[in-house]
C-alpha cells in the first residue's frame, strides 16, 4: 500500500498530486508527448543485442520524454523479453495517479523530472532499494541515492530559451527578464506541474534566501506568465506570441532548435539549477526482479547513449552528449536539495498564489 504519510517532508508530494489530480486523460505533457501511452512503440537508437529472456511484465511511469522512454523501453524489451506497459506524463501527474492507486499500487518502477520527489518518496519508505545495480558506481554521486532508493539517469538544466526571430541579444541574468525590456514577454512553467520548474524555484530560493522572492515578485510584476507545463510554456514562444521562457527546460530547446523551430538557449551567468530525473523501483513493485532488470538496462551504455541522443546529460559521469552543452559547461547554483524537498509545498502554493 502506498501509504504517503502527512508529514512536511512529504508534503510537496501530495500537494502535487491534489493540484494535479485533475490533469489525467491524454492530454500533452511537458515533453510533447500524450498521457497514457503504451510502451514499446519507438524505435530504438542502440542495436540491442538480444540477451536470455526474462519475459513477464513491467508496468513504468515514466516523466519522458516520450520519444526516449518509447526507445528505452524498446531496447529493454528486445534485450530482456520483458513486456512494458508504460504511462507517460510530467511528475505531477505521475504522483497523482499513484496517490490515486495508493489502495491498489501497480507501478513498478517510476522516472520522475523533480529530484526532490524522489527523496519525497525515499523519505516516505516508498522505494526499494538496489544498491547493487549495474554501473550504479558511474552515476553523478550527487544526483543519486547512496543507498540506491534512486538512481538519476539523466538530467537537464534550466535555462532562459528564446525565439531567435524576436530576440537579438537574449538576457544574460535571471534580474533582466523582471526589467522593462522584457515587459509582457517572457512566461514560466507552473511548478504544480512541472517537477523541473520547481526544482529551479525551489533551488534559486536555496541560494538567496527570502531575497528570491524579490525576483520573482518583480517577474509578476513585470508581466511574466505562469503558463502551464514546460510544453505549455514553450508552444507561445515557438509561434511568436512570447519572445523567452524563464527556467525553460535545456532538451526541449536543443530537441525544438535542431528541428528547425526559432529558439535557443542560454544559462545565466550568475548559475542555474541542473535538475536530474531520478528513476527508483517502488517498495510495492508486483514484478521486482523485472524492475532491477530495468534499471540495469537504464544504466547501461546503450541506455546511456540512448540519453545523450535525447539531448538529454547522461546520468553517467563516463558519458557525455555531443548535441548540446555537458555538466561542465553549465554555470550552477549551489543548491539545497534537503531544504528544496522541504520547502517544496510552501514555495510551490506561494508561487501559484503569486501568479494566480
Amino acid at each position: 500500500m502506498l501509504g504517503i504519510k502527512t508529514r512536511k517532508k512529504s508534503a510537496m508530494l501530495l500537494l502535487t498530486a491534489v493540484m494535479s489530480i485533475s490533469l489525467f486523460g491524454c492530454s500533452t505533457n511537458s515533453t510533447g508527448g500524450t498521457t497514457g501511452q503504451s510502451a514499446g512503440q519507438g524505435s530504438t537508437a542502440a542495436a540491442a543485442q538480444p540477451t536470455e529472456t526474462a519475459g513477464g511484465k513491467l508496468v513504468l511511469y515514466s516523466a519522458g520524454p516520450q520519444k526516449l522512454a518509447d526507445n528505452i523501453v524498446s531496447g529493454f524489451t528486445a534485450k530482456t523479453g520483458i513486456e512494458v506497459e508504460m504511462f507517460q506524463g510530467t511528475t505531477g501527474k505521475i504522483l497523482a495517479r499513484m496517490e490515486a492507486e495508493k489502495s491498489n499500487p501497480v507501478a513498478d518502477v517510476v522516472i520522475l523530472a523533480s529530484f526532490p520527489s524522489a527523496q519525497a518518496l525515499k523519505a516516505d519508505g516508498l522505494t526499494l532499494p538496489y544498491p547493487e545495480a549495474a554501473n550504479a558506481d558511474k552515476l553523478n554521486k550527487d544526483w543519486s541515492d547512496a543507498e540506491g532508493n534512486y538512481f538519476s539517469s539523466s538530467a537537464s538544466a534550466l535555462g532562459i530559451v528564446y525565439n531567435t526571430k524576436l530576440v537579438s541579444t537574449p538576457p544574460t541574468s535571471w534580474a533582466e527578464l523582471a526589467t522593462p525590456a522584457w515587459k509582457d514577454a517572457v512566461n514560466i512553467p507552473d511548478p504544480t506541474l512541472s517537477g523541473s520548474a520547481l526544482d529551479f524555484i525551489t533551488g534559486y530560493l536555496s541560494v538567496n534566501g527570502d531575497q528570491g522572492w524579490d525576483l520573482l515578485d518583480s517577474y509578476k510584476a513585470n508581466g511574466v506568465a505562469m503558463a502551464g507545463a514546460n510544453q505549455e510554456a514553450l508552444d507561445p514562444v515557438i509561434t511568436g506570441a512570447k519572445s523567452i521562457v524563464a527556467a525553460g527546460v535545456d532538451y526541449m530547446a536543443y530537441s525544438s532548435k535542431d528541428k528547425g523551430e526559432p529558439l535557443d538557449i542560454v544559462y545565466p551567468e550568475e548559475g542555474t539549477v541542473i535538475s536530474p530525473r531520478p528513476a527508483a523501483i517502488l517498495k510495492s513493485s508486483p514484478n521486482v526482479e523485472n524492475a532491477k532488470a530495468f534499471i540495469d538496462y537504464l544504466l547501461s551504455d546503450e541506455a546511456q547513449k540512448l540519453v545523450a541522443d535525447a539531448y538529454l546529460i547522461p546520468g553517467r559521469e563516463d558519458i557525455e552528449a555531443t548535441n548540446r552543452a555537458n555538466l561542465k559547461d553549465i554555470p550552477q547554483l549551489k543548491v539545497d536539495w534537503n531544504w528544496m524537498s522541504e520547502q517544496g509545498d510552501e514555495t510551490a502554493a506561494r508561487f501559484s498564489e503569486i501568479f494566480k
